[in-house]
Formats: structure tokens, sequence, C-alpha cells
């Protein structure tokens, strides 16, 4: 009993000094949610789980919201400002970070992808059978046909996981083919608590389950893993066969965002912690920072979440995010993380708007309703009155007198696209133009608008409003041309997805490839019609959507085929044979252009190309990366041991020789170079292959020089037996910063590529970037 009290009073001592709370909070303390990271090896022997120690020397039980004890070490709970300040010098507190709001980056693509029915990935995976596919998003619609366990096998025996009832889920809408089903709104929840700007969960339009009120959530597990074999469209577009990319794969699906709230770090490393235990191989987050900025790896849940997940063996897609086509604008930057962009696919939904001059000026719509039959209406702009709000029709900014019987046009930019239509229709217009603004060039994404109406790029939005400004009485009509199919050229890099360079960590090249993203028809909620606003009553069993968060499920359900057919490959394999084997050319066999410019993309548009399964199967070659590899980069980008083990969770020592970050075994290769270095200059890097194709092979180097740099290899041969799978070779890149002839990024790029003249070519972005020194 001594020795208890003499180890338990210091103890009571710390939690005298450190709770600087009451049991209620004073009003005139600023409260919040913090997540705080714990080193788990620090917890004193009297407690017999964390649990106990945290909620007995950090903070109430009442106050707790989530225990992290998988992916993550630690706790999130809602305490004042003060209090996590005072946590933060605890000596078992590696961090402390506010729990941060998040967004979501908002079919015919399989057969787009490479993939067939009677052979190549498809076949020789089964289709992904039997890999577990996680999600992270806004739920599901369990009853769509996209979802049925017909003819699936039994529930895999490794799956550990539960189907969470709640309002309108029951045990039974789970199957064999949506076997696991959670929601997390702790997070959430708190946040509204506090006040603010974030509402409380609404249940008469949400579902306090794992029930997809949103439409996101569905749309996503459905691209990744959907069933085939059925008819499928929306209100009569895009008809075909619905398939996922892995229709076989089983299905987890985590609840981490709500309808009008967004998603909140707390919940999302509750969810992580949940999947890796559950027994998923595969999680597919289309989530990122709504406030476009990349917080680092120690101080973003959705990077430490994802390394637990990873360094257990398990795929980690993420989208790239939507604010292209600005330089350095992509996200999910951890070069652990996979992260994808979008682009098109040969297939579109024109739609022209006819002037009274009769000229045709070319766009895109998916409205279904009735048509315009030629008709000509009297066309407005309500933006030639130089008032904001009326050019990009916002809530109550146009006048009936105005619009009423008229086509309007509409800016683009500050509310949702479909909104404005809605706002066009409450004060009588027959119709709606959209415009793009010079910052979204021509990219167009069909939506299911609730009136006629055709989005138009910016040069033709611009014809439009010349028109208008130039014509006594402008008249015009919208005429819908339905689906066309086989659009050249296609891939083309999507104008809004995330572009390089990495904004942390310029050494790892991002995004790391790119998928179907633009107009994606997949299954859909029946809580919310096609636009998702509260007044459209249609009902849809598919939807077609666009975004990075439409690219990023096709790269989930790309890593199930491949997990399925090659159970022995790590995340970074996986990674690494969609990288070597991507396309870099479009379906004219020219190089891919750029949405947004009408000019070449380049590796800071697409990373290594655009996912081609047909040739990942088997890519000769793969770049790994151990869990080691990923410590030594943290402690090159000048990680101490503690900010090391923030991430990792486990004591971190650092090479007594600092590491470079450009040397981690990425299957890109970046070059830094100051644009204030005298004469040339080089530097070398070094890379190690793993022989995965046939035993006895040689590969020989190709390399395709970026304008104005030298490019050497040595060896220029390797050589590959039954005894000998894994090469290294170095690389040197030797530039002069004074007469290289960069592009608008700063950057000029080129490649490397192993081949062994036969069908294997194991092709790595190259990119010479000029710095200017800090």
């Amino acid at each position: 009993m001594a020795n208890f009290l003499s180890s338990f009073l210091p103890l009571l001592f710390l939690l005298f000094i450190s709770s600087d709370f009451p049991k209620s909070f004073s009003s005139y303390q600023t409260v919040k949610t913090f997540i705080f990271r714990v080193d788990s090896e620090s917890k004193p022997s009297i407690f017999p789980t964390h649990y106990h120690w945290y909620t007995s020397e950090f903070a109430e039980p009442t106050r707790i919201l989530h225990v992290y004890d998988t992916v993550f070490h630690g706790f999130s709970a809602v305490v004042t400002e003060t209090h996590a300040a005072s946590l933060s010098n605890h000596p078992s507190v590696l961090a402390v970070f506010e729990d941060r709001r998040r967004e979501l980056h908002t079919t015919r693509s399989p057969q787009f992808l490479g993939l067939r029915n009677q052979h190549g990935l498809w076949s020789d995976s089964d289709y992904g059978s039997d890999v577990i596919i996680g999600v992270f998003d806004t739920g599901i619609w369990p009853e769509r046909r996209s979802f049925s366990d017909t003819n699936l096998g039994p529930i895999p025996a490794r799956w550990k996981g539960v189907c969470q009832t709640g309002a309108k889920f029951v045990a039974k809408n789970c199957n064999r083919k949506l076997i696991g089903a959670r929601f997390f709104s702790k997070g959430h929840e708190a946040a509204a608590g506090l006040g603010g700007p974030i509402a409380g969960i609404n249940e008469t339009i949400e579902f306090m389950s794992p029930r997809d009120a949103d439409g996101h959530g569905t749309h996503t597990a459905s691209t990744a893993a959907g069933r085939h074999s059925f008819r499928a469209s929306m209100e009569g577009y895009a008809a075909g066969i619905a398939k996922g990319v892995a229709p076989k794969a089983r299905l987890a699906v985590y609840k981490v965002c709500w309808k009008n709230s967004g998603c909140f770090d707390s919940d999302i490393l509750a969810a992580f912690d949940g999947a890796v235990n559950d027994g998923v191989d595969v999680i597919s987050i289309s989530i990122g920072g709504g406030d476009g900025i990349s917080s680092p790896y120690y101080l973003d849940p959705i990077a430490i979440g994802a390394y637990g997940a990873v360094s257990r063996g398990v795929f980690v897609s993420s989208s790239a995010g939507n604010d292209g086509p600005n330089l350095m604008s992509v996200t999910n930057l951890a070069p652990w993380l996979v992260t994808v962009g979008a682009g098109t696919i040969d297939r579109n939904f024109p739609a022209d708007v006819i002037l009274g001059d009769a000229r045709r000026l070319n766009g895109v719509s998916l409205y279904s309703g009735e048509q315009l039959k030629g008709k000509m209406y009297p066309l407005v702009y309500p933006g030639k009155s130089g008032v904001l709000s009326a050019s990009l029709c916002m809530e109550n900014s146009l006048d009936p007198s105005v619009v009423k019987g008229k086509i309007v046009i509409c800016d683009r930019g500050s509310s949702p696209r479909v909104a404005k239509g809605l706002v066009v229709q409450k004060a009588g217009g027959v119709g709606m133009i959209l415009a793009n603004g010079v910052s979204n060039g021509e990219g167009l994404v069909g939506d299911a608008h609730i009136l006629p109406a055709c989005a138009l790029g910016s040069d033709e939005g611009d014809a439009v409003k010349s028109y208008v400004s130039s014509s006594a009485n402008p008249t015009a009509t919208i005429d819908f041309k339905g689906t066309v199919i086989g659009i050249k050229p296609a891939p083309v890099v999507a104008s809004f997805t995330g572009r390089g360079p990495n904004g942390l960590n310029p050494e790892i090249l991002k995004p790391d490839l790119i998928a179907p993203g633009v107009n994606i028809l997949a299954a859909w909620t029946d809580a919310v019609g096609p636009t998702g606003l509260d007044s459209d009553q249609r009902k849809t069993e598919f939807n077609i959507l666009s975004g990075t968060s439409m690219a990023c499920p096709h790269v989930s359900g790309a890593a199930a085929l491949l997990k399925s057919a090659h159970p022995d490959w790590s995340p970074a394999a996986i990674r690494s044979a969609m990288m070597t084997t991507a396309s870099i050319t479009d379906n004219k066999n020219q190089p891919m252009i750029d949405e947004a410019t009408g000019k070449q993309s380049t590796p800071y548009d697409f990373g290594a190309g655009h996912l081609n399964l047909d040739r990942a199967m088997d890519p000769g070659l793969i770049y790994d990366i151990t869990n080691n590899d990923y410590e030594n980069f943290l402690c090159a980008i000048g990680y101490n041991p503690k900010l090391v083990q923030v991430v990792t969770r486990s004591p971190a020592v650092c090479p007594m020789k600092k590491p470079l970050p450009e040397n981690l075994n990425y299957p890109s290769i970046a070059a830094l170079f100051s644009t204030t270095s005298r004469g040339p200059t080089s530097k070398t890097f070094i890379r190690t292959v793993t022989n995965v194709g046939q035993a006895n092979a040689v590969y020989v180097a190709k390399i395709e020089a970026p304008k104005g740099v030298r490019v050497t290899v040595k060896p220029v041969e390797l050589v590959f037996t039954p005894a000998v799978k894994k090469r290294s070779f170095f690389v040197t890149i030797t530039a002069d910063s004074k007469h290289l002839v960069v592009d608008d990024s700063g950057a000029v790029f080129g490649s490397l590529s192993w081949t062994d003249g036969n069908k294997h070519v194991v092709r790595s972005p190259i990119v010479v970037t000029q710095l200017d020194p800090l």
C-alpha cells in the first residue's frame, strides 16, 4: 500500500497543477476540440488501459471523444486552449493539434482504363474477389444494385469489422458485398456544440447511421467496387452496363463526412483506427483540406493515419484536390499516400448554345427535362450592370422583372453550379448559360440542372456576353445532344485537378498519377436528387459527377485488383506498378493536353501519367519502399526523432549521416537547382528496382533528358537472375541554371525508362526545377 501511495501521490500532484479547468467551463474560456498524440510506452503501470490513463491524467471522461490505439496513439478531447497548451508540455505528449474541418473533393471508365472481360487484370485477379476496400466518405445507400452480393462467396475469415446500426440502417443492410459499415460523428458534434459556423447534424435531412444522405459516398463506393452486368444511366445519359473497377471486391464503409458539414480530423483518425483493426486491404479517401493549406505531416491527421495504415500493408488512395489549374494546388502530399488527379474519358454530353445571329457555341449539359425545341428566347446577362452578386447569380441577386421569361447568363464561381440554376428558376428565367471565367479556362463538367442549362468555356462565355452587349435584341436557345462516345482526344487533364509542384517537399513529385474523374456515372442515394439541392425531388439510381473524388476510387479499385493478383505486393509496389506503366499519350497517340490551356500537359499536371491497368498487372520492375525508408525520409526533411515518432508511432533513430529526401526510392525523380548557382551543377540520385517479371531478364536504360539538361545513368544495364532480384543504379542530373529554359511552372521535364526489349517499359518522370534560395 505504501509503495502504491508513493507512486500515486506525485500523479495526484501532477493532476492538481495541470488541470486548469473546472467541471463546467467558464464562459470566458475558449473551448475547442484538440487531438493529442501520446507516447503510448509512457503509460504508468498502475493504469490498466490507455483510456484509464487519459481520463485520469489528461481530460475528464465526458470531454474525451475518441481514443486511438492502432494507426495513432492518443486521444481527441474538448478542452480549453489553456489546458491544451498545458498538456503540450507534458513529457508523454508528443504533439497537440486542433481538430480541423476537411472537405470532399467533389460506366465506361473501367474499359477506358484498359480492363476487358475476357482477359487481363479483371480475369487474372478474379475481379478483386475477397479484397476489402474501406471507403471514408458520406456513407452508403445499401439497397442499390451496385452493392448486391449475388454469387459472391462467404465474407473473408480475416474480417473483424461490424455493421453498425442506426437511423434507417439495420444489420441486414450489410451482406457479403457490403461487409461492414460504421459512422463517426463525435468530432462533428463537438464542433457544432462549441458554436461558430458548424451546425449540428440535422436529422431531418441526415441519418445518424452509415446511410448516405449526400450521395458522394455511394458514388465513390460503387466506382471502386460496384457490381457489374446490368443496364445503367442517369436520366438517359451515359447509358451502358454498370460496373465498378473491382466488381467482386468487398466494401467496408466508414461515414466520416456529413451533409453540408464536411469531415473532421478527429473522426477521420478514428476511422483509420477502425478500418485497420477491421482488416481492410485498401482505403479510399476522397477528402482533403478545405483551406488550400498543406500542413506538415506531423500536424496532418490524414497523413498520420495513412502512415499507420500503409506501415501495416494497407494501400491508401487519396484525391489530389480540385483547386487546379493553379500551380502548387495539389493536396494529400505525404509520400506514403497515393495522390490521384483527374482526367477526362472518351465520353461527353454536348449541348450547343444557338445565338440569334445563328452562331453555335459548344458546351456540355446533363439536363434531361423538357426541351426548348429550338424556340428562341430573350438573352440577358445580369453582370452587365456591374453588380458582382448578380453576375454570379447568387441567392436573391436577380430581379424577376429583368430575367423573367429569358435565358440568363451566369458566371461560374462562389456558389454551386446547380444552385445558380435554382436562383434563375425562382426569378422566372427559362434557361441558363453557365460561363467559365479565366480561372476555369475551357474546363467543363456536366450537371443535371433543374432547368435547361448549358456550361460554356471561358472563350465561348466571353463570346456570348459580347453578343449580348452588341445586340439590341439578343436571343438564344439551347440544343441538348445526349451522350457521345469516342471523343478525341482523351484523356485530357481536367482543368480543376490539383497541380504540382509539391508545396511541402518538391523533391517528391505530386500528384502521382491521374485517373478518370470527369462525368463519371455511379450509384446515387435516394435521399436527394441528382443536383444535391434540397428542392430537387427527382430520384435516380445513378448520377454523373466530376472531381478528383471520382478519380481516387478508380485507383482504389485498381489497387484491389492488383492486390488480388499479387497478394505479396506492398502498397509501394502497387503504386509503383501503376506509376511506371501509366500512359502519357491520348487516344490520338499524342501527348496528353491540359484542358485549362489546350496545350501539352506536364508531370506537374498528371504525375507519372494516366492509370493503365492493362499494363500495371505486369510492370516488370517495381520501386519498393519500406517503413524504414519512410522514417529516413522524415529525418531527411529535418524532423527530429520526436516529430518522426508523431508520424510513425515508434521511437525513431535518425542516421548519423543525414539522408537526402530525394533518395527516397520513389518511382519519379525531381531535381531542385538554385537559381543563384554559378555554372553547371550536378545532383546524383540512387534508386533500387525489384524484378517481379521473368526471373532472367536484362533491362537497358533509355533517357529522355529535359531540355538543356544532361542525364546519365550508371549502370546503363541491369541484369536479373533467379538469385539476383534487386538492382540499384545512380542517376546524375547536370544543369546550368543560367541557361536552363523552363516553362511557366519553373521546370523542365524528361524521363528515364528501363526496357527489356520485349513488352516491359518501366518509365519514371524526371522533373528539373529552379528554386530561389530562401
